[in-house]
Protein backbone atom coordinates (compact mmCIF):
# COMPACT_ATOMS: atom_id res chain seq x y z
CA UNK A 1 0.00 0.00 0.00
CA UNK A 2 2.60 2.25 1.04
CA UNK A 3 4.08 1.87 -2.24
CA UNK A 4 1.44 2.87 -4.29
CA UNK A 5 0.87 5.65 -2.24
CA UNK A 6 4.12 6.81 -2.92
CA UNK A 7 4.07 6.44 -6.62
CA UNK A 8 0.78 8.39 -6.73
CA UNK A 9 2.25 11.00 -4.70
CA UNK A 10 5.81 10.98 -7.05
CA UNK A 11 3.24 11.42 -10.43
CA UNK A 12 1.61 14.66 -8.89
CA UNK A 13 5.03 15.71 -7.15
CA UNK A 14 7.67 14.95 -9.55
CA UNK A 15 6.59 16.48 -12.71
CA UNK A 16 8.04 18.40 -15.19
CA UNK A 17 6.15 21.07 -17.54
CA UNK A 18 7.89 20.66 -21.03
CA UNK A 19 5.87 22.73 -23.44
CA UNK A 20 1.97 23.82 -24.49
CA UNK A 21 0.55 23.67 -28.01
CA UNK A 22 -1.63 25.68 -30.32
CA UNK A 23 -4.50 24.17 -28.70
CA UNK A 24 -3.71 24.83 -25.02
CA UNK A 25 -2.85 21.34 -24.07
CA UNK A 26 -0.21 21.33 -21.73
CA UNK A 27 2.67 18.38 -22.17
CA UNK A 28 5.09 16.84 -18.76
CA UNK A 29 7.80 14.69 -18.37
CA UNK A 30 8.76 12.37 -15.05
CA UNK A 31 11.52 10.35 -14.64
CA UNK A 32 11.17 7.08 -12.72
CA UNK A 33 12.84 3.78 -11.88
CA UNK A 34 11.09 0.62 -12.45
CA UNK A 35 13.27 -2.54 -11.68
CA UNK A 36 16.53 -0.78 -11.50
CA UNK A 37 15.72 0.75 -14.79
CA UNK A 38 14.99 5.04 -15.00
CA UNK A 39 12.15 5.47 -17.44
CA UNK A 40 10.87 8.39 -19.09
CA UNK A 41 7.33 9.15 -18.69
CA UNK A 42 5.53 11.75 -21.19
CA UNK A 43 1.65 12.49 -21.11
CA UNK A 44 -0.30 15.01 -22.06
CA UNK A 45 -3.18 17.23 -20.04
CA UNK A 46 -5.80 18.16 -22.41
CA UNK A 47 -7.26 21.53 -22.51
CA UNK A 48 -10.97 21.17 -21.99
CA UNK A 49 -12.17 17.73 -23.70
CA UNK A 50 -9.84 14.93 -24.19
CA UNK A 51 -9.45 15.32 -28.26
CA UNK A 52 -6.53 13.17 -29.22
CA UNK A 53 -6.35 14.60 -32.58
CA UNK A 54 -5.91 17.88 -31.49
CA UNK A 55 -2.40 17.12 -30.38
CA UNK A 56 0.04 18.22 -33.62
CA UNK A 57 2.17 15.97 -34.70
CA UNK A 58 5.10 17.14 -33.87
CA UNK A 59 4.29 16.26 -30.03
CA UNK A 60 2.68 13.16 -31.16
CA UNK A 61 6.50 11.89 -32.08
CA UNK A 62 7.36 13.15 -29.08
CA UNK A 63 5.03 11.91 -26.84
CA UNK A 64 6.00 8.50 -28.55
CA UNK A 65 9.34 8.59 -28.24
CA UNK A 66 10.47 9.46 -31.69
CA UNK A 67 11.86 12.68 -30.75
CA UNK A 68 14.20 13.03 -27.75
CA UNK A 69 13.59 16.88 -27.31
CA UNK A 70 10.25 18.37 -27.26
CA UNK A 71 9.13 20.96 -30.06
CA UNK A 72 9.82 24.75 -29.50
CA UNK A 73 7.40 27.41 -29.78
CA UNK A 74 9.81 28.75 -32.98
CA UNK A 75 10.03 25.30 -34.51
CA UNK A 76 6.11 25.18 -34.48
CA UNK A 77 5.28 28.56 -35.94
CA UNK A 78 7.34 27.97 -38.77
CA UNK A 79 5.52 24.60 -39.26
CA UNK A 80 2.23 26.02 -39.45
CA UNK A 81 3.83 28.96 -41.50
CA UNK A 82 4.57 25.68 -44.42
CA UNK A 83 1.20 24.44 -43.79
CA UNK A 84 -0.63 27.41 -44.73
CA UNK A 85 0.96 27.62 -47.58
CA UNK A 86 1.17 24.25 -48.58
CA UNK A 87 -2.88 24.31 -48.08
CA UNK A 88 -2.70 27.95 -50.10
CA UNK A 89 -1.05 26.02 -53.50
CA UNK A 90 -3.10 23.19 -53.26
CA UNK A 91 -6.07 25.75 -53.82
CA UNK A 92 -4.65 27.29 -56.21
CA UNK A 93 -4.11 24.11 -58.03
CA UNK A 94 -7.46 22.87 -57.83
CA UNK A 95 -8.59 26.56 -59.03
CA UNK A 96 -6.23 25.84 -62.19
CA UNK A 97 -7.57 22.77 -62.61
CA UNK A 98 -10.88 23.49 -62.94
CA UNK A 99 -10.18 26.15 -65.36
CA UNK A 100 -8.23 23.81 -67.25
CA UNK A 101 -11.19 21.21 -67.18
CA UNK A 102 -14.01 23.80 -68.02
CA UNK A 103 -11.92 24.74 -71.14
CA UNK A 104 -11.79 21.03 -72.17
CA UNK A 105 -15.12 20.39 -71.09
CA UNK A 106 -16.69 23.05 -73.90
CA UNK A 107 -14.32 21.91 -76.95
CA UNK A 108 -14.77 18.11 -75.96
CA UNK A 109 -17.59 16.08 -74.67
CA UNK A 110 -16.46 13.42 -72.47
CA UNK A 111 -19.44 10.41 -71.43
CA UNK A 112 -18.97 9.08 -68.12
CA UNK A 113 -20.39 5.61 -67.50
CA UNK A 114 -19.80 5.07 -63.78
CA UNK A 115 -17.13 2.58 -64.75
CA UNK A 116 -13.48 2.21 -63.32
CA UNK A 117 -11.32 2.83 -66.94
CA UNK A 118 -9.28 -0.04 -67.77
CA UNK A 119 -8.71 -2.73 -70.29
CA UNK A 120 -11.62 -4.81 -71.44
CA UNK A 121 -10.89 -8.49 -71.10
CA UNK A 122 -13.22 -9.66 -72.98
CA UNK A 123 -12.28 -8.54 -75.97
CA UNK A 124 -8.59 -9.33 -74.92
CA UNK A 125 -9.55 -12.38 -75.25
CA UNK A 126 -11.50 -12.48 -78.24
CA UNK A 127 -8.07 -11.36 -80.27
CA UNK A 128 -6.66 -15.58 -80.03
CA UNK A 129 -8.24 -18.05 -81.69
CA UNK A 130 -9.80 -21.15 -79.80
CA UNK A 131 -10.08 -24.50 -80.69
CA UNK A 132 -13.56 -25.79 -81.29
CA UNK A 133 -14.20 -29.36 -80.03
CA UNK A 134 -13.81 -30.94 -83.79
CA UNK A 135 -10.22 -29.09 -84.59
CA UNK A 136 -7.13 -30.24 -83.29
CA UNK A 137 -4.76 -27.72 -81.83
CA UNK A 138 -1.87 -30.46 -82.18
CA UNK A 139 -2.32 -30.04 -85.54
CA UNK A 140 -1.57 -25.96 -85.56
CA UNK A 141 1.46 -26.42 -83.45
CA UNK A 142 2.80 -29.70 -85.55
CA UNK A 143 2.21 -27.48 -88.96
CA UNK A 144 4.28 -24.23 -87.23
CA UNK A 145 6.88 -26.87 -85.83
CA UNK A 146 7.28 -28.25 -89.13
CA UNK A 147 8.07 -24.53 -90.45
CA UNK A 148 10.63 -24.05 -87.99
CA UNK A 149 12.21 -26.93 -88.09
CA UNK A 150 12.49 -26.23 -92.41
CA UNK A 151 14.32 -22.50 -90.86
CA UNK A 152 16.68 -24.34 -88.77
CA UNK A 153 17.54 -26.59 -91.23
CA UNK A 154 18.46 -23.63 -93.57
CA UNK A 155 20.50 -22.10 -90.73
CA UNK A 156 22.09 -24.74 -90.16
CA UNK A 157 23.28 -25.29 -93.67
CA UNK A 158 24.94 -21.58 -94.08
CA UNK A 159 26.72 -21.90 -90.69
CA UNK A 160 29.54 -23.75 -89.45
CA UNK A 161 28.24 -27.10 -86.96
CA UNK A 162 28.86 -25.97 -83.60
CA UNK A 163 30.29 -29.07 -81.25
CA UNK A 164 27.50 -29.83 -78.37
CA UNK A 165 28.41 -28.44 -74.94
CA UNK A 166 26.88 -29.51 -71.82
CA UNK A 167 26.44 -25.24 -70.77
CA UNK A 168 22.82 -24.29 -71.69
CA UNK A 169 22.09 -22.52 -75.15
CA UNK A 170 19.57 -20.78 -76.96
CA UNK A 171 17.04 -22.89 -79.34
CA UNK A 172 15.54 -20.03 -80.98
CA UNK A 173 13.65 -21.18 -83.55
CA UNK A 174 13.36 -24.96 -82.81
CA UNK A 175 12.10 -24.45 -78.89
CA UNK A 176 9.34 -26.51 -78.42
CA UNK A 177 7.48 -25.96 -74.81
CA UNK A 178 8.15 -28.82 -72.13
CA UNK A 179 10.60 -31.05 -73.92
CA UNK A 180 14.17 -29.81 -72.44
CA UNK A 181 15.03 -31.79 -70.08
CA UNK A 182 17.93 -31.30 -67.44
CA UNK A 183 21.25 -32.99 -68.50
CA UNK A 184 22.01 -36.10 -66.25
Amino acid sequence: MAKLFSRIAGFFTSRNFVGVDKAGNRYFTRTEEIDGIIKEKRWVKFKGEEDPTSIPVEWICWLNGQRKKPPTPEEMIELEARRELTRQNVALLKKEDEERRAKEGSSRKTVSTGKVGGPDLKSFIQQFPTASEGEKPDEESDAMDKVRKREAEAENAKEEPVPASSEPSGSGATFRPGTWQPPT
